[in-house]
């Protein structure tokens, strides 16, 4: 039978602090309520200590709302505004990703794809064919190109493109979103010469623009028509939606982008949950005025707060390490604010009361934030909720600075099944231990919240449920997993890509679970995701999406029936 858990006795901050304004909704919650019944499901939910609850049926009012969930004991209302019959389907919650970029993964959708590419030479045939296929564009956008996934050890040059396209300008983003291969045109539109020098933060390796230096090319690059803008982001949600995705962070927000999903939201076309974090305190004051947003469009879109970087990818050695790279003995990558600049940073940011979301990849870069935080937390009192997104490479000695303040650490479990090899080779075996550590986070009491940083990675949530248990890929490999001692368990991850998302972005009293009080955001799937073998749970299918009680994504097989008649019976 399905019954509320009050939070008394919780053992750990961070859950004290996700129960919220939840429990007295919850308490106040009565069938009574309930204008519309989703019935007869297989109803599989973590309740708020993170503990698998079963139900057959959830109530909710008109305007979306959770009001109960039944089990088969309960009785069903008599008089209902309408009831959908789902056939025993499986009902999970909604994931919520914590880090993607909204636009990005729209336009990456309508551009050249490298991202399944295993050779220089595929990337470059799949290159030559969409040249092919859209003679009448300009330029050439895309990206998703990974040098170590094609085996090259270098990157990639402007030579390499030149053999390909040599007519018009061509502008491919790294996987990692932090560097850029251009062949000579585009370096000629943008100016750029052999004497040209890379800015403070960057490099340029024949023809590749890594950190800082993308800047060099990016200011040549034509603008997008808003309504290029409009489609690729119709485009982007659509592909969430279908992934089961209910909600998401949109990570470094631009003005133009924020304006992009007010006119979907004017338009009614906004159909999933959107918190931004902005690209600069700027644009955050510009969209929000002082502070955070309300909700707009019934509690669609909210802009919270700011993203800052304090280094680079690992896989374009940009990561600030406090030892030089592994592979590369010269480098130990890009720190790109002194410590003074980035606290001043996240000070403004702060002040204006924005939540600070702060990139860090590099051991020393995360030491970097958690002193930052440290230093600034006496003054800027409250739940601020600092976020450090990544944490790839943490100095196992720095693991509890997270939790003295109650820093999240916002982390892809896709990642280190995809840059495992990359990241044995970057660092060596021996500075491994603070590697995509979350069971290491979990231990030392961090809020974690889960994510996939699209387009820069796979962003179906059942892939990287799978990975962050299992430590595997796709293939089951390596046996027993990669730095197996960091594999969390399956039920944590799945609260970490649901209440931990949401709590992440101060939503934790919106969404992130299924229970009263909560808006009716869930998914109905072919897999029991609890009995799933971890290829199983890779493999299943999203059949329906619901955001706020409306089914606003379908693959056209669902096995629901909906009475509209008024009455249950």
């Amino acid at each position: 039978m399905v019954r509320l858990v009050k939070s008394k006795g919780a053992p750990r901050r961070w859950v004290a602090r996700l129960i919220g304004a939840g429990v007295a909704a919850s308490i106040a919650a009565s069938p009574a309520l309930a204008d519309a019944l989703i019935d007869n499901v297989n109803g599989i939910a973590l309740d708020r200590q993170g503990k698998v609850i079963h139900f057959t049926g959830l109530l909710m009012t008109p305007q979306g709302k959770i009001t109960k969930l039944l089990d088969d004991h309960d009785k069903r209302p008599e008089k209902l505004d309408w009831r959908t019959d789902m056939h025993g389907a499986v009902m999970l919650p909604g994931f919520v990703d914590a880090h993607g970029h909204i636009m990005a993964l729209g336009f990456r959708s309508m551009e050249v794809d490298l991202s399944d590419t295993h050779s220089l030479a595929e990337a470059k045939a799949k290159i030559a064919a969409y040249v092919a296929a859209n003679p009448d564009k300009k330029w050439i956008f895309g990206g998703g190109w990974n040098q170590e996934q094609w085996g090259l050890g270098h990157f990639p040059t402007a030579t390499d493109l030149d053999s390909v396209v040599s007519d018009r300008p061509v502008v491919l983003d790294r996987i990692d979103g932090h560097a850029v291969w251009v062949n000579s045109a585009a370096m000629k539109a943008a100016g750029v010469t052999a004497s040209t020098k890379a800015p403070a933060g960057g490099q340029i390796v024949n023809g590749v623009f890594v950190d800082a230096a993308r800047q060099l090319i990016e200011k040549a690059l034509p603008q997008p028509l808003a309504r290029e803008r409009d489609a690729a982001f119709i485009r982007a949600q659509q592909l969430l939606l279908s992934n089961g995705i209910t909600a998401t962070d949109d990570m470094r927000t631009t003005l133009a982008d924020w304006l992009t999903i007010r006119r979907a939201g004017d338009a009614g076309n906004l159909r999933m949950r959107i918190v931004s974090y902005a690209d600069s305190i700027e644009t955050a004051n510009l969209t929000a005025g002082n502070g955070p947003s309300p909700w707009l469009y019934d509690g669609m879109l909210r802009m919270v707060g700011v993203k800052l970087f304090a280094d680079g990818a690992l896989g374009s050695r940009g990561a600030c390490l406090k030892a030089p790279y592994a592979d590369d003995p010269k480098n130990s990558g890009s720190c790109p604010l002194t410590d003074d600049q980035l606290r001043n940073t996240m000070s403004r940011a702060a002040m204006d009361g924005f939540q600070v979301a702060v990139h860090a990849v590099g051991d020393k870069a995360n030491a970097q934030v958690l002193s930052a935080i440290d230093a600034l937390a006496d003054t800027y009192k409250g739940d601020r909720r600092w976020r450090i997104e990544h944490a790839q490479i943490v100095d196992p000695a720095d693991l509890p600075q997270f939790a003295k303040h109650g820093t999240i650490a916002s982390m892809q479990p896709i990642h280190a099944v995809s840059d495992m090899h990359m990241a044995e080779a970057r660092l060596g075996p021996d500075r491994l231990a603070g590697a995509y550590a979350w069971k290491s986070m979990l231990d030392n009491d961090v809020p974690l919240a889960f994510g996939s940083d699209y387009p820069n990675d796979d962003f179906n949530p059942f892939h990287g449920w799978a990975a962050a248990f299992t430590r595997q890929d796709a293939q089951d490999l390596p046996f027993g997993g990669w730095q197996p001692q960091q594999r969390i368990t399956r039920d944590q991850a799945w609260r970490a890509y649901t209440q931990g998302a949401a709590y992440a972005s101060f939503s934790e009293d919106k969404y992130g679970m299924l229970a009263p009080g909560e808006w009716a955001d869930f998914i109905i799937v072919d897999t029991d995701p609890t009995l799933a073998s971890p290829s199983q749970l890779r493999n299943t299918k999203v059949e329906q999406t619901w955001v706020g009680g409306k089914m606003m994504w379908s693959n056209g097989q669902g096995r629901s029936d909906t009475d509209r008649s008024g009455d249950s019976r």
